[in-house]
């Protein structure tokens, strides 16, 4: 019986699923794995996340992108080597449990279970924003606010945010390449309408609205990275995708950078058009911001309509992707037998986690309808943030740990670009609200005692729990593999691969 210590820090060991485990089907190439990050990445930060961070920014809110930026990529660049290293489901969750241990791993699963929840919420509720302002132009008239908004905000349900939640749940079902086919679309559509704001928004360029360009100072700036920061979201989804992609060793790095690079021009560019368009102060409180800017620079409803049109299909593919990272999290965790076994049933026909899905639906559109969207871009970025710190550092101690180790891609530099993903993710975490560190410790503290509970006594690495377990190298604090077991495990990853 092992001691709660080498509970707490037993290491899942680094290879292939099992004989006899569920297992998803790997059908997601390379473009598709770019365009998950993209998808889920493009359009949270710029469709609706400006209205909250510029009032506590000013213009610098373009320099509270940037930084964003760099930590995202910093942070993608140590994710692009944990998943070639680690191409597995689960993300951070699975290179946690791979490099610090059980313990770190259920607390990690816990940001992540709040980074996707929480987050699949916020962007449906910026996706009510735009269907209702769509309506206004085609027909005249919106839903009223009873139907429109949070309680907290003067309604009483956020209809069209449970609408989509639901729609796209009903997507995921049918499986992931017909989910990711469809992402793909839509990426293309809305980095189109993304250049189109910018092509109309630069003609009404005014140099004034960047005069006062940082009122707050420096805390302002990475007060607004911390709320935009959520919006990097995407990149933790592509390493979701680890049980599903093809050549997972070389594709998810390549994926990881392919997207990074073009979320930060994109947004960066959207940034200044839209301050040069419309003065700061009117960003405040504004529904549907880029289209109301169009609006009102034009005096047309016009191009705010394809606006909101593009903003309608992206923002759901930002949704889908979300969904998709929450329900393979899950999935990881319940074939790890931390959380119980029916988030890891996979239907038989489609190979998706049909059952899975359907219970995260409920839960984020409960989230979305009730919950106004400033509180959970915040809570979102808190765990975003966490889940980075935790890549960073399991990137060191891998290589500590296991430098035999086969990559697909690895850091020049040294300890460097772990070093400061972690320090930047540190700094802006501090910048957040009080209240939102608070509940985010609650719910982490809450995760663990079920975990104390409940998984503990139920992995899949406590001895004697099934044939298939004991065939596998055990990986503790206490034991560690050897090298021939890890060129093994890593042939054997190969062949899975390629077939």
């Amino acid at each position: 019986m092992p001691t709660i210590a080498q509970q707490l820090l037993r290491r899942k060991p680094i290879a292939p699923v099992g004989a006899g485990e569920p297992h998803l089907k790997r059908s997601i190439g390379l473009f598709s794995l770019t365009m998950i990050g993209v998808g889920g990445t493009l359009g949270t930060g710029i469709f609706f996340i400006l209205s909250q961070a510029v009032p506590i920014a000013g213009p610098a809110v373009i320099w509270s992108f940037v930084i964003g930026g760099v930590v995202a990529g910093l942070t993608a660049l140590c994710y692009a080597e944990m998943a070639g290293a680690v191409p597995v489901s689960g993300s951070t969750y699975s290179y946690a449990y791979a490099t610090l241990g059980e313990g770190t791993a259920m607390a990690v699963g816990a940001c992540l279970l709040l980074e996707y929840g929480v987050s699949t919420a916020a962007v449906a509720v910026g996706w009510s924003q735009y269907v209702n302002q769509l309506l206004l132009n085609l027909f005249g008239w919106q839903l009223p606010v009873e139907l429109s908004q949070a309680p907290e905000q003067g309604g009483i349900i956020n209809l069209p945010a449970v609408i989509v939640i639901v729609l796209c749940s009903l997507l995921l079902v049918r499986g992931a390449r017909e989910s990711t086919l469809v992402n793909s679309i839509m990426v293309i559509v809305k980095i189109s309408v993304v250049l189109f704001f910018c092509a109309i928004a630069f003609t009404g360029w005014n140099v004034d609205h960047f005069q006062n360009f940082a009122p707050a100072g420096f805390a302002g700036i990475v007060g607004g990275a911390g709320i935009i920061f959520f919006s990097f979201v995407g990149l933790d989804a592509v390493s979701t995708a680890g049980d599903e992609a093809k050549n997972p060793k070389r594709n998810l790095p390549l994926a990881i950078v392919f997207a990074l690079l073009i979320i930060v021009a994109l947004y960066v560019l959207t940034c200044v058009a839209a301050l040069g368009a419309q003065a700061p102060e009117e960003f405040e409180g504004q529904d549907a911001g880029l289209s109301a800017i169009l609006q009102n620079l034009t005096g047309s409803t016009l191009p705010g309509t394809v606006v909101a049109i593009g903003a309608v299909i992206s923002i759901f593919s930002v949704t889908l992707v979300c969904l998709y990272g929450q329900t393979r999290i899950l999935f990881a965790m319940s074939r790890d037998r931390m959380i119980p076994a029916v988030f890891s049933k996979v239907n038989p026909r489609t190979m998706a986690p049909v059952r899975n899905t359907v219970i995260v639906m409920i839960a984020t559109g409960v989230l979305a309808a009730v919950i106004p969207i400033n509180f959970l871009a915040e809570m979102t970025s808190i765990g975003t943030l966490v889940a980075f710190i935790v890549v960073s550092l399991g990137v060191i101690i891998l290589r500590v740990r296991e430098p035999q180790l086969e990559r697909g891609f690895k850091l020049p530099l040294g300890w460097t670009i772990p070093i400061l993903s972690i320090a930047g993710a540190i700094a802006i975490i501090s910048q957040l609200r009080v209240v939102t560190i608070v509940v985010f410790l609650i719910w982490t503290a809450a995760f663990l005692v079920f975990y104390w509970f409940y998984g503990r006594r139920r992995s899949a690495l406590e001895p004697g729990r099934s044939a298939v377990d004991a065939d596998v190298p055990l990986t503790t604090n206490v034991e560690q593999p050897s090298t021939g077991e890890v060129r093994r495990a890593g042939a054997e990853r190969r062949k899975a691969d390629r077939r």
